[in-house]
């Protein structure tokens, strides 16, 4: 499975912000997007998420369900949470196995241990504290099974701790065969990442 960008150029207000972008990314691997605010590392991200529709080029998932799109064959963590505030850290997580698809409720007492949130099950998300909703809006990458990961800064909110533990199921999540795509200001600490450097359109790497 591969997951491959060609020619790939994205606007943000009729501007472009990434131009002719090629890149593969191979089932087990993790890239980190890196570049100064405003080279469209986010941008990316979204389009990849199919929330963009791309100016021109091609986005494809190779080697995968031929009948789905890079986005409904991937998770989207991005700057909000997607929290429902009046629901508890376990209805939160019901909704998305249900809204996903391919999600599972078996899955949500491991989910929910995992990120040091089994206490609060039974919490409303509006009672949390930020770190707490942010684990809580990242449990949804181990309640349904998605090939490609694509986080948007996701240690936001996060302290030392919550963000190793981040670390570790990614590169879970990459060791049995998937993708992830990253931009983080802060090291994830991932075992099979390489970078891809993002400039302002038009100009040379």
């Amino acid at each position: 499975m591969n997951l491959v960008a060609e020619n790939l150029t994205l606007e943000r207000g009729a501007r472009a912000v990434i131009s002719g972008l090629s890149f593969a990314v191979a089932a087990g691997e993790a890239l980190v997007l890196t570049g100064a605010n405003g080279t469209g590392k986010t941008t990316l991200l979204r389009a990849l998420a199919g929330l963009i529709k791309p100016a021109s080029g091609t986005l494809r998932l190779d080697g995968s369900d031929g009948e789905k799109t890079v986005a409904e064959q991937s998770h989207f963590i991005g700057h909000q949470n997607a929290v429902k505030t009046s629901l508890t850290a376990s209805e939160n997580l019901s909704f998305w196995a249900s809204y996903l698809g391919d999600g599972s409720h078996a899955r949500i007492g491991d989910a929910l241990s995992r990120l040091n949130l089994a206490s609060l099950e039974a919490i409303p998300a509006g009672y949390m504290s930020a770190g707490q909703k942010r684990r809580l809006g990242l449990a949804r990458l181990l309640v349904a099974q998605r090939p490609v990961w694509l986080l948007d800064e996701p240690t936001v909110s996060l302290d030392a701790a919550s963000t190793a533990i981040l670390g570790q199921i990614v590169n879970e999540h990459v060791a049995q065969g998937g993708i992830a795509i990253a931009a983080t200001h802060l090291p994830l600490g991932l075992t099979s990442a390489r970078e891809l450097a993002l400039r302002p359109a038009g100009k040379a790497p």
